[in-house]
């Protein structure tokens, strides 16, 4: 069941924090609410390796388990190349710079708005 806005915006932002605070790059947020997807965030950010992105991945998974958060799927965080963390609400996709410009993301969900995010520092 999807939790209301609030909680989702914090949740969302917490997972921003730690994708900043481990030196995530190009991190984008995607409003896909409206858009008729089974989720209304998505969270796209890269790593610089492939232990970077498993780095990034296992930090965003800490950052939320610490608020009682757990996905409800993940993939291919053990290989590195690319994680996905599905909380439901939001999706969590981290990737090697390789496999973000073969996936274009962002270029697929053009027409969603990029959704306002605050930098922790």
């Amino acid at each position: 069941m999807k939790g209301d806005w609030v909680s989702r915006e914090r949740d969302v932002q917490a997972v921003v924090n730690a994708l900043e605070a481990h030196k995530a790059s190009d991190i984008v947020v995607l409003d896909l609410r409206g858009f008729g997807t089974a989720t209304d965030f998505f969270i796209i950010a890269s790593g610089t390796s492939d232990t970077h992105v498993r780095a990034l991945g296992n930090r965003v998974l800490e950052a939320l388990a610490a608020d009682s958060l757990k996905p409800h799927h993940t993939e291919g965080l053990s290989e590195g190349r690319w994680a996905l963390l599905d909380y439901v609400d939001f999706v969590v996709h981290v990737f090697h710079p390789t496999l973000r410009t073969f996936y274009q993301l962002e270029r697929l969900w053009g027409e969603a708005p990029a959704a306002l995010i605050e930098s922790p520092g």
